[in-house]
């Protein structure tokens, strides 16, 4: 990508979902926060996506939004997965937050034996909903074009076997894992995971979980190539 187009999408008012950058319509939802919250002005450029890759540029108009740029596609990443214990309060919204910036593809709450907080019925919906918004406006924040998806919680028995886990006797080497499940407040409990589990370290000094999240979402993004800029692909449709 040069580095004109880049500083063009970086700079951008904001950056909104749409079902065809190439022939975008925004929500009324979307439509009221770019003119009356952002307040755009006329010729303002913003960033369209469809949230699988597809993004162009559009100039704000009276009555709409004009395409500016060709249709490009950024490369899709490493289907990156964070399996999160929930945690109290708000810290656990903000290690989503945190986490789609950085580029994980996929988040999945873990029900570890020491979660603390209630997560089921009506609850679990709310909280799942708010975390699925909370993505998908950092999505737009952080310039990317892939959605995050928040997916339907799951208990330590049903973790596929390529999940490492984050612990103080794992291993440094990051490079092979994808995907990692980071616990709750208090930790594990002993003998919660099986022995051939492969484990990963995030250091010598005790992390609360929320910072644990993000850490790990950093790791993953460096190992899996997140901290460079590839060229976009140009469609002509």
């Amino acid at each position: 990508m040069s580095l004109e187009l880049w500083s063009r999408r970086v700079s951008a008012l904001g950056q909104f979902r749409v079902v065809d950058p190439e022939a975008p319509v925004l929500s009324k939802e979307d439509e009221h926060h770019l003119r009356t919250v952002l307040r755009a002005k006329r010729g303002e450029e913003i960033v369209v996506t469809n949230g699988a890759g597809d993004w162009s540029l559009c100039s704000v108009s009276e009555h709409g939004l004009d395409v500016v740029t060709p249709l490009h596609h950024d490369p899709e990443p490493v289907a990156t997965m964070l399996y999160m214990a929930p945690l109290k309060g708000d810290r656990s919204e903000w290690a989503v937050a945190k986490a789609t910036e950085l580029g994980v593809r996929t988040i999945v709450p873990l029900l570890s034996q020491r979660v603390v907080v209630k997560f089921k019925g009506e609850v679990k919906d709310k909280v799942l909903r708010r975390w699925q918004r909370i993505a998908d406006e950092a999505c737009g924040q952080s310039r990317r074009t892939y959605d995050l998806v928040v997916a339907d919680p799951v208990s330590i028995r049903d973790v596929p076997v390529n999940v490492a886990v984050c612990d103080f006797d794992g291993e440094g080497d990051w490079h092979h894992v994808s995907a990692v499940a980071i616990g709750p407040e208090g930790g594990w409990a002993p003998e919660e995971w099986p022995d051939d589990r492969t484990k990963v370290s995030l250091g010598t000094t005790v992390l609360r979980a929320e910072t644990a999240a993000v850490s790990a979402a950093s790791i993953l993004s460096f190992c899996h190539g997140g901290w460079a800029m590839a060229a976009p692909e140009s469609r002509n449709r």
